[in-house]
Parts: C-alpha cells; structure tokens; sequence
C-alpha cells in the first residue's frame, strides 16, 4: 500500500532532498526504496521511491487524462505556466546546484551553470509555445483551401541520464509541454532527486496535475515494460548508451511510436598546425575535463598535426596539470569524482591498456582515493588502444599525431559514432571543408563547446549516435503531428 502525501514535499531553503514519486495527482512513498550516493564520499544522501510496472500504468493512466485537458489550454497560457516554472529555477538555484553535486559528484561551480542551461530551454519553449501554428498551402483547385495544423503528439516517456539531472530533463520537458503534450520521466538512478525537485517547482509554477510525472526506479527494464506496450504512450524521447537506445528504439517499433535517442559519442578534436595552440589547448581542457569528462560530447580523441604536436602538448600538459582535483562542493574544485566504481574501473581499464600498449601518461594516470581520477594526457597512444574506440566518460585526453588534413579527418571519422566534432585552425577554406567533412551532427570549429549556445540549438547525432533532434524549432518539431485540413467552398 502505498503511502500517499496529496501536498506533497514543501521546498523551503535548507530541504533539497526529495524522496517521493510523484504521478496520479500525487506524491507516493513506495513500499521499496533505493539510496541514492553520494561520489564525492560514497555515503548515500538519501533513500528514493523505487516504482514499479503498476506504478507506471497508473502514471499512463493519469497522463491520458491530464493530455485530454492540456493540449486544448491556450498556448499563451501554457508558455505562461512555462515562464513561471524558469523563474522558480532561478529562485532555488543554490538548492538544485547543491544537489546535483550531490547526487552525481559534478563541481558546484559547473551545477550552478546546469541550472542556467537548464532554465534556458524553458525560457525558449515559454516564448515559442504562442508561436506553434500551422501555414496556408495552395491548392490547384479553385473551389478548395487548404492549411496545416501543429498538434501535440501526446503522452511521452522519457528516460534521461545522470550526468546532466536537470539540463536532459528541461531539453526534453520543456518543448513537450509546451507543445501540449504530458510527459512521464523516468530519471537515472544516480540523480533521481533533482527530477523530483524540478517536479515540485513545476507543480508550484501552476502546472496541472499528472502533465508532468517522475517515477524514479531501480529496475529500468521491468518499468519501462508499460510505456513500450501501451499504444497511448506516442513518443519515446531517450538519452543514454548506444546499447540501451538500440533495444528502447526495437520495443518503440512495435506501437509506431515518435522516437529520439541522443546515444553515444567519441568526439574528435583536430588541432592543424595553423591553430592558436594556447587558445586549442583550453578549448580542449574545456571541453575533456567538465564533469570529469562525463558527457556525451567530451572530447574523447585528441589528433595533433605533427609539426606542432611537440608545443602543443606542453601546453596541453600543463593546463591540465593546473586543474584542481577535490570535493566537488567546493568553488576551488575543477574536476570532481566520478559517478560510480564502474565508471573509475572503465576509465582505469582504458589506461591501463594504453599504457601496456606503449603509451605515456605525461601528467596524472593515477586513481586518488575514492572515485577520483587524476586528469590525465597521454601520448604515444596506439591506434588499437581501447581509449581510442570506446567512449572514456572520464578525464582522460589521449593525444595522437596525423601529418595531413585528409588523414586527420580519416581518424576523427573513423568511428561508429558520430555526435560531436572539434577542429581548430586559422584556415579559413580549410575551415569550411573540415566542418563539411566530419561525419558529426554538431561540429565546432574554434569552438570546443559549441553547446553554450544552448536552447536554440539543434543537438543530436549522426550514425550510432542517435536519431533526432533536441533544441531549437528541431526539437519542437519533435513533440508536434502535423495535420493537414482540406476545405471544399
């Protein structure tokens, strides 16, 4: 039986801990539970409602209802709603920062600028809902009229990762809401907390009951079981492994659901022997070492062109030197933990393999007590190493040497995904044909975080890294059918 608080948890400034679910109109403690950890000492900060399969019918069931009112609320009032939830994040920003670091070990300084991120697609999505409308299309009939409609899709799961608690959920919430749909969340186990939080806000900004649901779990496959089955659930919005996409994307196929999956990556960054070396290598350092190289469009492979690869890498060496590993509550800290044992066991793993097949750690390498990683550059590294074709998710820069530009790009493509892409070089034509020749849906040339310009930006991947798009009037178009009507004078 479960245990039910219709008021729900009361946010006040020094509570940031949520445990309940929150779904059919209101917040559940479940009879099992699961801790959540925290990286950083590896002591759990709290315990969580851990939901089950008939949890989510229940969740399906609520949403069915919720949609059949919210698509039909004016979409001015809806951005309205929308603006109020952005304007609550910003008022509980030292609270959801505090626990994100918390949850998943990220440095506070970096959760404080998650909260940025995060509130700026629901900024986006408040402003664009009014915009959602439909176009005149001519007709080679004199007697007929015809135009199109932007209808939501309906009632959307989405399962989101722990590496960013709130920026997936609002890339993902933010233009389904907005678009009239109701969406049921399933946020990772490591961070489920920070869902939770960011539901109570919404609820508090004036959003209907059961438009938007979270319903943390510890067994994602029996749980998702419902939402995969039931033909009312119309869209699948994913971002996580490659491995998990491909099954999520099988089981999508059998109810001809919507689906985006951002999986995946193994980002290149090219740097030509024209570059501004300085301004590359803390690019790179910007773009390996954020969230101790835990996201998707980390830097993974770094290719040097030879006549600079020397110079290079002392920079490169010593920027990454000068970073700051410790507790990641605290402002000084630049790298923190990783998430959990597995992460540090696959980034230890890689190096290790590296270094046996004859590489060099020119600074770090080392594991420090806990879940801690030195931020390492390695160079020398064979072409075979396992840090090379596998996805690192750790502070790891492995630094290899090209003579060319076509075999640079050779390497950078050569790679079964294909999310983001980094190059620097002063070269203008070469510029153009760098960025046209990578195989990556996001490519950033002198730029190696081109996801700063956030929410107004298409994010997604080519080959194994995904399908779709978040972001932008993309990702929109994500949550929208298109109807078109025809009218007989």
């Amino acid at each position: 039986m479960d245990v039910t608080d219709e008021r729900g948890p009361m946010i006040t400034n020094d509570s940031v801990i949520r445990s309940q679910a929150y779904f059919d109109g209101a917040w559940h403690a479940t009879p099992r539970t699961f801790e959540v950890i925290h990286p950083g000492t590896q002591r759990p900060i709290g315990a969580v409602a851990d939901c089950t399969a008939d949890d989510a019918r229940r969740a399906i069931d609520a949403a069915d209802e919720a949609l059949k009112a919210w698509r039909n609320v004016n979409p001015y009032q809806r951005g309205q709603v929308l603006r109020r939830w952005h304007d609550l994040m910003f008022e509980h920003k030292e609270q959801l920062a505090r626990l994100m670091t918390l949850e998943m070990g990220k440095p506070i300084t970096e959760t404080r600028g998650e909260v940025h991120y995060a509130a700026s697609f629901v900024e986006w999505c408040a402003e664009e809902a009014s915009r959602i409308g439909g176009e005149r299309v001519p007709s080679r009939f004199d007697h007929k009229r015809g135009f199109t409609r932007s209808e939501p899709v309906g009632i959307v799961y989405a399962v989101t990762p722990w590496n960013f608690p709130a920026g997936m959920i609002t890339r993902k919430a933010a233009p389904a809401l907005a678009a009239g749909c109701v969406m049921i969340l399933k946020p990772a186990e490591q961070s489920p907390m920070t869902a939770l939080y960011l539901a109570e806000l919404w609820l508090q900004a004036g959003g209907p009951p059961n438009t938007l649901q979270v319903l943390p779990t510890n067994d994602a496959p029996a749980f998702s079981a419902p939402f995969m089955a039931d033909e009312r659930v119309r869209k699948l919005t994913f971002t996580g492994s490659t491995a998990v996409g491909r099954l999520l994307y099988g089981q999508a196929a059998r109810t001809l659901k919507r689906v985006s999956l951002e999986l995946g990556g193994h980002a290149p960054f090219l740097i030509f022997a024209d570059a501004d070396l300085d301004r590359a290598a803390r690019e790179v350092v910007a773009s390996k070492f954020r969230n101790s190289g835990q996201t998707c469009i980390s830097t993974n492979r770094v290719y040097v062109q030879r006549d600079v690869a020397a110079p290079f890498t002392e920079i490169l060496k010593r920027l990454t030197g000068e970073l700051v590993l410790g507790d990641p509550l605290l402002d000084s800290t630049g790298v923190g933990p990783v998430v959990e044992q597995a992460g540090l066991d696959k980034v230890r793993a890689q190096v290790e393999d590296a270094l046996t097949r004859g590489a060099t750690a020119v600074t770090g390498g080392e594991v420090h007590e806990g879940l801690y990683f030195q931020p390492t550059v390695l160079t020398g590294v064979h072409p075979d190493s396992l840090i090379l074709r596998e996805e690192t998710f750790g502070p790891v820069a492995p630094v290899v040497v090209f003579d060319t530009e076509e075999e640079g790009l050779a390497l950078a493509n050569a790679s079964e995904y294909g999310l983001a892409a980094y190059a620097y070089t002063r070269d203008l034509s070469r510029a153009f044909r760098v960025a046209e020749a990578l195989e990556y849906g996001i490519v950033g040339i002198n730029d190696g975080v081109p996801s700063a310009a956030a929410p107004q930006m298409p994010f997604g991947g080519m080959k194994n890294s995904g399908v779709g798009r978040e972001g932008g009037h993309w990702g929109l178009e994500e949550y929208l059918e298109v109807k078109y009507v025809s009218l007989g004078l």
